[in-house]
């Protein structure tokens, strides 16, 4: 009988769990996260295969969509601030995916009928089926970028109840699902279009759209039903944010002079709206700026600047190494483990250390795994040549950092080879071995610290700017990143790769060492720090 009480008692626990709120974010969040994930996959794919095996497109749309969340990120952020959770988490689902589904569709048909729409109008045609598409593309990134700021940075917050613990735990496992689905997603749809067609990936993509839609709605709303703290925003006057605030100093000024301003201003409504938008932006990096974890952020911020990760950066240099595509498949899989492993070590140091000092301990860790990076520079085998000329590669002296595009097999969202052309080994694999043993390695404490710094963000902005000052964060990130892609264009070549690295670990230090600044007041000034933090954020138990 008791066994028999014990295995009630372990299914009802496992039915309330299924039917509570954190499990159904997470199964919105994978589904959202596999979405996003495929289709930025496919996509990148798609705008090389339009534009005959040629980056151009995809160039192109990088540009756009870092350029967009650089410049909106704040204005996103305060949509997000001004707005019921339930409507702005249906309004960014909703034009997620259905932007993604229309870019699918005109994707399809460009696809399929691709020699007769170049016909029209001298190719213009074919011209304003790329703007089409891109556009559309933006406005799904733009669309996840809300649903992120929404979901990841505020609604988790409120449904842990404000307890640090258990938010530590519901950060570790959205990032562990992130992960996973970040090799499995791609995957998938990569197989889909290889073994089919573009046509078939792009139906895939549609298909699954519209079911994520349907699905993510109704869990989402669900969550929202049986957590009744997301219906409750902070009052205006007690929690009122920066931008607010200062809305309401703006707009007693406005009342004053509106009637003077009629009489002697013709300028138009829309550039009156274009300055309050531009005042907006302004006023979301001053809060960002305001924020006691500023430093912090901007630190986390730093480290998008680099060439160390798996992107189609590093693997084309390893590419130019010898090393063939099924290995790096294999290594993306470990490093994928070692991300998995950083998210276990920032829920036990956390527990063991307290969370500022998890992020030192997790910067430390990072540091001095990237050294095995710095040494492979200068290891034998490293291609390096401190100038910008360079020696000429067995295959040219004009020979790209990537090759051609139809020896590509497509995966995991970078570019891997099946075969790496005679002609490319170096003389010892000593360098290559240390660039990734640190790249992997490094990956434990970046997720550790990653997760730190979020939690802090979390923990430490007020809940009526969360939004904005998410959005302005998630604008920096965009050019940190943006920042690298203009180093790869500055110094493109295999032997330049070592200046790209020497570059990237002194933005990771410079990183990490703002966070270093953040720590040493924190603990300097523990009582006055927590004082200020108590006045400005939601109450943490």
């Amino acid at each position: 009988s008791n066994k028999s009480l014990k295995t009630l008692y372990l299914i009802g626990s496992a039915l309330i769990y299924l039917k509570g709120p954190k499990f159904l974010i997470y199964v919105s969040g994978a589904l959202s996260m596999w979405g996003d994930l495929m289709w930025h996959f496919a996509i990148s794919v798609f705008l090389i295969g339009l534009y005959g095996h040629n980056l151009l497109l995809t160039g192109i749309f990088g540009l756009v969509v870092a350029g967009s969340v650089l410049l909106l990120g704040a204005l996103i952020g305060d949509w997000v601030d001004r707005n019921p959770r339930n409507k702005v988490a249906h309004a960014s689902l909703f034009i997620q995916n259905i932007s993604v589904t229309v870019c699918s569709i005109v994707l399809m048909l460009v696809f399929s009928y691709k020699k007769w729409i170049e016909e029209i109008w001298d190719g213009w045609l074919t011209v304003v089926c790329y703007t089409v598409v891109i556009v559309l593309a933006d406005v799904a990134n733009l669309a996840s970028t809300a649903l992120t700021i929404a979901i990841q940075r505020d609604w988790i917050v409120v449904i842990t109840g404000y307890n640090r613990g258990h938010l530590a735990g519901m950060n570790a496992t959205m990032r562990r699902i992130d992960q996973v689905t970040n090799i499995l997603a791609p995957l998938a749809v990569g197989q889909i279009m290889t073994l089919a067609s573009n046509v078939v990936g792009c139906g895939f993509i549609l298909g699954w759209n519209l079911v994520s839609l349907i699905v993510e709605f109704i869990f989402l709303s669900r969550v929202y039903r049986i957590v009744p703290a997301l219906s409750v925003k902070p009052p205006a006057m007690e929690h009122q944010s920066y931008l607010e605030k200062k809305r309401e100093r703006k707009r007693s000024q406005e009342e004053r002079t509106s009637l003077h301003l009629q009489e002697i201003s013709r300028i138009p409504v829309c550039l009156h709206r274009l300055r309050g938008l531009l005042s907006t932006c302004l006023e979301g990096w001053r809060a960002y700026y305001r924020q006691p974890v500023f430093l912090a952020g901007l630190g986390l911020a730093f480290l998008y600047t680099t060439v160390l990760g798996f992107d189609c950066i590093t693997t084309g240099y390893a590419y130019t190494q010898g090393i063939s595509g099924s290995l790096l498949s294999i290594l993306m899989g470990v490093s994928a483990v070692a991300g998995l492993l950083g998210t276990v070590l920032f829920t036990k140091l956390r527990k063991a250390c307290g969370l500022v000092n998890t992020g030192v301990i997790s910067s430390v860790l990072h540091l001095v795994c990237l050294l095995l990076c710095l040494c492979a520079v200068f290891a034998p085998g490293s291609p390096m040549d401190l100038s910008m000329h360079g020696y000429p590669l067995r295959g040219g002296s004009n020979q790209p950092l990537l090759p051609d595009r139809s020896s590509i097999h497509w995966t995991n969202n970078t570019v891997l080879f099946e075969n790496a052309p005679a002609g490319t080994e170096p003389e010892s694999y000593v360098s290559i071995i240390l660039l990734f043993l640190g790249v992997i390695t490094a990956r434990v404490g970046l997720w550790s610290f990653d997760l730190t710094v979020t939690q802090l963000l979390q923990e430490t902005i007020c809940e009526s700017e969360r939004g904005v000052v998410n959005g302005v964060h998630s604008s920096m990130n965009y050019l940190m990143d943006l920042l690298h892609f203009i180093m790869v264009i500055s110094a493109p070549q295999p032997q330049h790769f070592g200046i790209l690295v020497i570059i990237s670990i002194l933005f990771i230090f410079t990183g990490h060492t703002m966070y270093f600044l953040y720590a040493r007041k924190v603990k300097r000034k523990p009582l006055s720090f927590n004082k200020t933090v108590d006045c400005i954020c939601s109450p943490f138990i």
